[in-house]
């Protein structure tokens, strides 16, 4: 069984530009030099208006997650949000990233956890997905769950697949926190062969995959 305190340790080394009163000494992770943080000069900003920026992106179709940790230190509530911006990384140690936003609330109890579950989510789970996108909301009232085997994140029910972490590095990217966990457990549903399609996002709704051609 990993060491889940260890993890918080670990998590806090990796984001020490949240550093707080609570963190714990670096153990053996992959972190980068605490960046510089500044403003963006004008002269820098590309000349992409940022609703056409998200037009445009928009057309990328997306799979649907939900990134789920354990409460901390063993007390309050666990902690989740809706995440489209997941992605498999390397096979050889194996990695996957999540993208979240700076401003999110939702991420500095994920860093002080150290680990995290990603939820692939059925494409019957959109509502189950609008909820997890609800800041300051109870998210896990009335949605079925049990712990991963190894981080105790909550894995949902229904859930298309499962991918349970430990936050492995910690990167900047903008206005947004790229966030490498390294894989210990992984699996598929209940019904991973008779069971829906998954849950995607395109052009700013959900989706569905069509019948195969």
């Amino acid at each position: 069984m990993v060491d889940v305190m260890g993890h918080a340790g670990m998590a806090a080394a990796a984001v020490r530009w949240l550093r707080s009163a609570e963190a714990a000494p670096a153990a053996h992770v992959e972190a980068l030099p605490r960046p510089e943080l500044r403003c963006v000069g004008e002269d820098e900003r590309a000349p992409v208006d940022s609703a056409e920026f998200r037009r445009v992106l928009g057309n990328f179709a997306t799979g649907v997650t939900v990134i789920t940790a354990p409460a901390a230190d063993g007390g309050g509530s666990p902690a989740g949000f809706a995440c489209q911006s997941f992605s498999s990384l390397s096979l050889d140690p194996p990695l996957v990233a999540f993208m979240v936003g700076r401003t999110s609330t939702t991420w500095p109890r994920i860093a002080r956890a150290g680990v995290f579950c990603v939820n692939v989510l059925d494409e019957s789970q959109d509502e189950l997905c609008r909820a997890f996108a609800v800041s300051g909301a109870d998210k896990f009232a009335g949605v079925a769950h049990e712990p991963a085997p190894v981080s105790g994140a909550p894995r949902l029910a229904g859930a298309l697949a499962w991918v349970d972490c430990t936050v492995h590095a910690v990167h900047t990217g903008g206005d947004h926190l790229i966030v490498v966990g390294r894989v210990d457990a992984l699996g598929t549903g209940e019904a991973p062969d008779g069971g829906g399609g998954p849950l995607l996002f395109h052009r700013g709704r959900f989706a569905r995959l069509g019948p195969a051609r």
